[in-house]
């Protein structure tokens, strides 16, 4: 099975970014004494503006942002914002991130496009490097290495769907992945979300894709946050 057994989809990954995760590490981070929120990078793929008031709301004094054209809109609404400062709260705990103590304030999701049985022995996506050791069936899912779920992370890596986690098999494609749902009879034809990272059994997924690709959580999770549709949520 190769992405081109179903019809092109535009679909994206969707990044769902918590206010109650965002705003309980901020107020964590003030009560430590910080006062500084590094919201660069569009805060680490979370959403620089949006991510602005939520903390300014829960204490912090100034935020940095990318570009002049932000800071002066978050002015506008009584937030000082700046380019050019040192953050004092450190980003890991803020966005909880793997290391810190706080709970993700994003959750990565895929949507799965196309389901199909798989024999014991045939193989999935280009390269032809994972072989099924018994029947079972296989998903594509939306998210691919130019989302930011890495190359390396095929035939290494796990999502949860159904509330269980299912690996990742073969060669992870641009826009797609395929994942394995260890069953071998066929799912139903519905939309159902898989989640990379963030919630659920795959709340520390993130920290997995760290060992696996050798980047930091940081990194994977910018990446991620800014190639996906993003939205957010209580």
């Amino acid at each position: 099975m190769t992405p081109e057994d179903v019809k092109e989809s535009g679909s994206l990954p969707r990044a769902v970014v918590s206010r109650g995760a965002l705003r309980e590490a901020a107020v964590a981070a003030v009560e430590a004494g910080g006062t500084v929120a590094d919201l660069r990078a569009d805060a680490f793929g979370h959403g620089a503006r949006e991510a602005a008031r939520v903390v300014h709301d829960a204490g912090v004094s100034r935020v940095v942002v990318d570009d002049q054209e932000s800071a002066t809109a978050l002015r506008r609404e009584g937030i000082d914002a700046v380019t050019d400062d040192t953050a004092d709260i450190n980003s890991v705990i803020l966005y909880g991130l793997p290391g810190s103590e706080q709970r993700p304030a994003m959750t990565l999701t895929g949507r799965i496009l196309s389901y199909k049985q798989l024999r014991a022995g045939e193989a999935v996506s280009y390269g032809y490097t994972h072989r099924a050791e018994e029947d079972t069936t296989i998903a594509l899912v939306t998210g691919g290495y130019a989302q930011g779920i890495v190359r390396a992370l095929g035939n290494r890596a796990v999502v949860g769907v159904g509330g269980v986690l299912r690996p990742i098999v073969g060669r992870v494609a641009m826009d797609v992945c395929v994942i394995d749902l260890q069953s071998p009879d066929l799912a139903s034809e519905s939309e159902e979300e898989v989640v990379y990272f963030g919630s659920g059994p795959a709340e520390s997924e993130l920290a997995a894709w760290a060992r696996i690709t050798g980047m930091r959580p940081s990194e994977l999770v910018t990446v991620a946050g800014m190639k996906a549709v993003r939205s957010w949520t209580a």
